[in-house]
């Protein structure tokens, strides 16, 4: 497969079709971009809920935010109803998505794109279906990057998927009859370097509770959480430092600062640091944080995900041995127990983490692209 230093052609044109539910598929647009602009190609990144006319976008994700912050129970519902994997007709996202059609085709034909990439499912929804129909004359790459599989990121009319793990992998193919790689997630390259920022935050964790392990519990970009206190009062009163990591979520940091024993942090932009400095990571979802923190050498536990994509994707980490399950306190706190320092469990952890990042997404991107 010839890589993006030797294809032919030269420079390509890539857009990136993005989502701002969250920080998670930004995130992954922008490293895309950045690996893509390295190699001298030129990548933008435009969010799909942008593209919906009539304010839908900002309407969607406003909606998103306010149920999995407040009314989870509600989220959990939709995401059965029209996004989990399994038998029978469901809703389809491609009625909405093709609201967004004429500007998508507007903007690939304006910026000459050789290819499109979509790392969130509508996007892949629109894409597809523009395929299908001719409306979209360049070839179109999904990225899935959940570790769950959910209908709403399959459509026939893609031309490649990319995806984490070989189970993933085997999903898609079960369900489409497209081509199918398993590259592993996209991460920056500082969360599987030295990171300089580590002693910083050794150095902090050691000022606010001296020989306390610094425990990270992440809320999402968003601060999404269920019960982030209780959780932080349990780790603080087993001898643990709770680190929380409340986002954008300005209540919830406050929220959290009332628990004496616990550190809340906003929006951290030396997340490397941080990841290297802590000693496991609480996870609710699957996300960005949880699979930095699997390149990052940091052990990942699930602890109260979220209804809906958090618990079917952490349920997948688990099953591949990814994360440790811990449904109630005393499993949490066994699960941080068997973690000790120089154990052969935490060793394994690591180890097992670090396999799931396999190949590079970006050459099968431009792969597809120079070879439509």
């Amino acid at each position: 497969m010839p890589t993006t230093e030797d294809a032919p052609g030269g420079r390509l044109r890539m857009l990136i079709l993005s989502a701002s539910m969250g920080a998670g598929h930004d995130t992954v647009a922008a490293e895309l971009a950045r690996r893509a602009a390295d190699r001298g190609h030129e990548a933008r990144v435009a969010d799909v809920l942008a593209l919906l006319p009539y304010g839908l976008g900002t309407g969607l994700r406003r909606g998103y935010q306010a149920s999995v912050r407040h009314l989870p129970w509600l989220y959990g519902g939709v995401y059965g109803a029209f996004l989990r994997a399994g038998p029978g007709r469901r809703p389809s996202g491609v009625p909405l998505a093709r609201l967004a059609g004429d500007r998508l085709t507007e903007l690939v034909d304006r910026m000459g794109a050789d290819v499109v990439v979509s790392v969130f499912h509508l996007a892949a929804q629109l894409t597809g279906h523009l395929r299908e129909r001719g409306g979209l004359r360049v070839p179109s790459a999904v990225f899935l990057l959940d570790f769950a599989v959910h209908r709403q990121w399959l459509h026939p009319g893609n031309d490649r998927y990319l995806c984490l793990t070989d189970a993933a992998a085997a999903q898609v193919r079960r369900s489409l009859a497209v081509p199918v790689v398993t590259t592993g997630p996209v991460v920056a390259p500082a969360f599987r370097a030295p990171a300089p920022g580590a002693a910083r935050w050794r150095e902090r964790f050691a000022r606010r509770a001296p020989g306390r392990p610094p425990v990270l519990l992440s809320a999402g970009a968003w601060g999404a959480a269920s019960r982030p206190a209780a959780t932080a009062r349990l780790l603080a009163a087993a001898g643990y430092l709770p680190v929380v990591l409340c986002g954008r979520n300005e209540r919830l940091r406050e929220r959290v600062r009332r628990e004496p024993a616990a550190l809340a942090l906003g929006w951290v932009d030396d997340m490397p640091g941080l990841l290297a400095a802590c000693y496991a990571l609480v996870d609710n979802a699957a996300g960005q944080t949880a699979v930095q923190a699997l390149a990052a050498g940091l052990p990942v536990i699930a602890h109260r995900p979220l209804p809906g994509h958090g618990t079917d994707g952490v349920r997948r980490m688990t099953e591949l041995g990814l994360s440790k399950p811990a449904p109630d306190a005393p499993a949490l706190l066994a699960a941080l127990g068997r973690l000790g320092e120089h154990t052969r469990e935490r060793a394994d952890r690591v180890a097992r983490g670090r396999t799931v990042f396999r190949g590079e997404a970006l050459d099968h991107v431009t792969e597809l692209a120079t070879n439509r």
